[in-house]
């Protein structure tokens, strides 16, 4: 199962449009849940208030968190496909939430992370749990050029996960904030591997 959670102002129609581009032999099953903010004056939802890049801030951050996990929950039980054969993804803001429900210790690991223009977040209350998980495998694409998540954030979250015993592909590219079509093959690949049949 691949789960993929959608950027900041936008909706869960927004990343379905990838699906027959990373699964083209259909062999997934693809879900994409809708954020739970919306926001005077602007687009879409949103999973959390932004105060500054980076730093979500913690109230509706943790009600996001909540919301999403119970959801993951219920799409195991209902489906019968386990954290172990799921990837969790998202782009921006939903790579953020890919990473928080993904690397908590008290959250089941999932299978991989497919952290597309995101970051790790640094919150409070919230710790990312690394020494329990480094089964997990990451994906982690980046625009060098992208003005709204610097690419800085990438990269820290690269070093951290591959210290930490993460096996991690890593790519930078020029694309600006949005998904590089150049990624689409290897997270094609990645997903391969990561989610193949028992």
């Amino acid at each position: 199962m691949l789960i993929l959670h959608h950027g900041r102002g936008s909706d869960e129609q927004d990343l379905i449009e990838l699906a027959p581009l990373l699964d083209p032999e259909e062999r997934l099953h693809i879900v994409t849940p809708r954020a739970p903010l919306r926001l005077p004056g602007s687009p879409g939802y949103h999973w959390y208030l932004v105060p500054r890049v980076g730093y979500p801030d913690p109230d509706s951050f943790r009600a996001a968190y909540a919301e999403l996990a119970r959801f993951h929950d219920l799409l195991w039980e209902q489906t019968g496909i386990g954290p172990e054969r799921t990837v969790l993804g998202g782009f921006s803001m939903g790579t953020v939430m890919s990473y928080a429900l993904g690397l908590d210790g008290d959250r089941p690991a999932p299978a991989g992370i497919l952290a597309l223009s995101g970051f790790i977040p640094t919150v409070d209350g919230w710790q990312p749990s690394l020494d329990d998980r480094t089964g997990t495998k990451v994906l982690i694409a980046h625009g060098r050029l992208d003005p709204v998540i610097p690419v800085t954030f990438a990269r820290r979250a690269h070093e951290l996960l591959e210290q930490a015993g993460f096996e991690v592909d890593y790519r930078e590219s020029d694309a600006a904030h949005n998904v590089d079509p150049g990624d689409i093959p290897r997270t094609v690949d990645w997903l391969g591997r990561v989610l193949a049949a028992d």
